[in-house]
């Protein structure tokens, strides 16, 4: 008789319930060692759940976990990180006032108790780890002063650095040039090589389809399908994690050039640990097309999107919008002017986690005469408002008063578009707009910014997502320390020379190369 193969990992008949909802229903998933296991789905399919419970997050309502063959259970994160389970969030887990380095040797015996010399060993222990993956960040600096970039990059780092054997990473390239997501792979390739067990989830099918040895695909609360690579493809992937055929790739049809719309001329802008993010900086976003705007984090984009939207201000230069100069510093002042912003953090600094749909779609418009009344807001008229939003946008809620912190992350980013929209920007400040999200859900994203270049306004796409930028603009810049060290139109785009310009080649350099 055939002995049954014992998995590193198992999860057997897993049932999670939240109140009345079904997040994952009687799912069966086993990984092995020494492969990287790629487990698909589209927002809110129940793939976050799933993996939470093996980290340590949620406990089961149901069913067992095993590990080499033997249950256990796992009633915390530091339960799972005992077991050798470790898990790089979408939403990190990072104390924002603590450095880098702190954030990463935060749990050992005594860690702030031995000395700054001790401190000092750790951070040069954490560069040398970090610069050898390519994924390089402050190691001093605190985790609120770090870009989404860098903060996921500390969360990589982290479990590298804890030398978990089951390594779960969500969306874990995002934010990397194709340069670094190509180290990554490296990376995981070598664990795998050592016999770790890596669960990757991600939206990009391209790299599932380069990295993983198996892939494992999840709709509404069931996994449907698991496969090896070499059975499938990109196009039957996405079919089955949305449940349809997924276009090609989005055809931007070339318009005239409009009039100039956002004229930034020479300004100064400064980060929150006083670096100048933004050096003698200038663009011009002309009205109806899209402006993609590529390179690594912490080049000065988040800075670039804050000032346009009124969250920081400039020292020095000028900014015209509309054939209006711009007030430097004033949130009020960018809405009025017609700028619509979607941050890169969308729970962060986009919604309120707490508060349901209604309250978070009021927050712009809530001074208007269609939303209130002598100071009274209307409560009928805006509840009927936000319901016809919630539809016409697919935002999927239990209901409408459901905290948004509960909803997924393509739920809530529809939630944050369809508040930007509906106030009819002439620009929308678009920072990572998909980041995170499933392929579905990309494609909706993507068809609300094409709809807005469509009507005539214009989107500064700001994204690390290089498929994305040159899918969607009609001209690109490359940011690099704060300034734009290259532009070019999408007929002129060519992938090798925006990746090295993201990562600061110049020309000269890349002819010497």
């Amino acid at each position: 008789m055939r002995k049954e193969a014992v998995y590193p990992l198992e999860m057997r008949r897993i049932v999670k319930q939240f109140g009345s909802v079904t997040a994952n229903d009687n799912i069966d998933f086993a990984a092995r060692a020494g492969e990287i296991h790629a487990l698909l789905g589209e927002n809110g399919a129940g793939k976050s759940t799933l993996m939470c419970m093996l980290s340590g997050v949620y406990r089961p309502t149901s069913g067992d976990i095993l590990l080499h063959g033997s249950k256990v259970k796992i009633k915390s994160p530091k339960d799972a990180m005992e077991l050798g389970i470790g898990m790089v969030f979408q939403n990190f887990r990072l104390v924002q006032t603590l450095t880098a380095a702190e954030n990463i040797v935060l749990g050992e015996k005594s860690s702030f108790w031995r000395g700054r010399g001790w401190m000092k060993n750790k951070e040069r222990e954490i560069k040398d780890l970090s610069d050898r993956f390519g994924l390089s960040f402050p190691v001093d600096r605190p985790i609120w002063q770090l870009s989404v970039g860098e903060q996921q990059r500390v969360e990589i780092v982290k479990t590298l650095y804890k030398k978990a054997s089951i390594v779960i990473l969500d969306e874990p390239t995002s934010v990397l040039t194709p340069g670094e997501a190509e180290q990554l792979f490296e990376t995981l390739r070598h664990m795998k090589q050592e016999g770790k067990t890596v669960i990757i989830t991600t939206h990009k099918l391209k790299e599932v389809m380069a990295v993983s040895d198996r892939i494992s695909v999840m709709r509404k609360g069931k996994l449907t399908h698991t496969m090896d690579r070499d059975d499938t493809n990109e196009r039957e992937l996405a079919r089955l994690m949305v449940g349809k055929t997924v276009g090609e790739a989005r055809h931007m049809p070339p318009r005239p050039q409009g009039k100039p719309l956002l004229t930034v001329e020479q300004v100064d802008v400064f980060a929150d640990h006083g670096r100048k993010a933004l050096d003698n900086f200038s663009l011009q976003l002309y009205e109806g097309e899209i402006l993609g705007v590529a390179g690594v984090a912490g080049n000065g984009q988040k800075e670039l999107a804050e000032m346009l939207s009124g969250i920081r201000s400039w020292k020095k230069g000028r900014v015209t919008f509309a054939d209006r100069a711009l007030r430097s510093g004033s949130v009020r002042a960018a809405i009025e002017a017609g700028i619509s912003h979607v941050p890169e953090n969308r729970m962060k600094s986009g919604l309120a986690g707490s508060l349901g749909s209604v309250d978070n779609l009021l927050f712009k418009s809530y001074r208007t005469k269609e939303r209130s009344r002598y100071g009274m807001m209307k409560s009928a008229g805006n509840r009927k408002w936000a319901e016809q939003l919630v539809q016409r946008f697919d935002v999927k809620t239990p209901d409408l008063d459901t905290p948004v912190r509960q909803l997924s992350g393509g739920n809530q980013q529809k939630l944050l578009l369809a508040r930007e929209i509906d106030a009819d920007p002439l620009m929308m400040i678009a920072v990572h707009p998909t980041q995170g999200l499933d392929v579905g859900a990309t494609e909706g994203v993507h068809q609300l910014l094409a709809d807005l270049r469509g009507r005539g306004r214009s989107v500064l796409l700001i994204s690390e997502d290089l498929d994305e930028v040159l899918q969607l603009s009609d001209r690109i810049l490359v940011i690099f320390n704060g300034r734009i060290v290259g532009e070019m139109k999408r007929e002129e785009a060519d992938r090798d020379r925006i990746g090295m310009l993201m990562a600061g080649l110049s020309a000269a350099e890349e002819d010497a190369g």
